[in-house]
């Protein structure tokens, strides 16, 4: 259980990473050749290897951090037109899958859980 809560948590931030960087640079960008708001991805990075290497306390704090990237796809995905709005679902999808696979992870590997195991 818990590794598929860690594969699910590791693909969602991975693929929201890179749906990121592929929406504000080039396929629906704010503006014509890309944007600044591509930087949006780098903050996706400080969990990564935390999520990758099963750490306890990132999927704590990181289930709290998502929910920023959450609020910007719902609401771009209501805003926004086209494309972008698509991106924004799969955002809210991505962050979502994430969300709930770090709180589970974090409760299932508590250890007091593992004490009696």
């Amino acid at each position: 259980m818990i590794r598929h809560l860690q594969a699910i948590a590791s693909l969602s931030l991975i693929t929201l990473i890179l749906v990121c960087l592929a929406w504000e640079g080039w396929l629906a960008p704010l503006r014509p050749g890309g944007s600044l708001l591509i930087l949006k991805a780098l903050p996706l990075l400080l969990p990564l290897f935390g999520i990758l290497r099963g750490k306890r306390y990132t999927y704590q704090w990181a289930s709290m951090f998502i929910l920023i990237y959450f609020t910007e796809g719902t609401v771009r995905a209501w805003a926004d037109t086209g494309m972008s709005a698509r991106f924004g679902m799969v955002e809210a999808f991505l962050t979502t899958a994430f969300f709930i696979s770090t709180v589970f992870y974090a409760r299932n590997s508590a250890p007091s859980r593992n004490a009696g195991s």
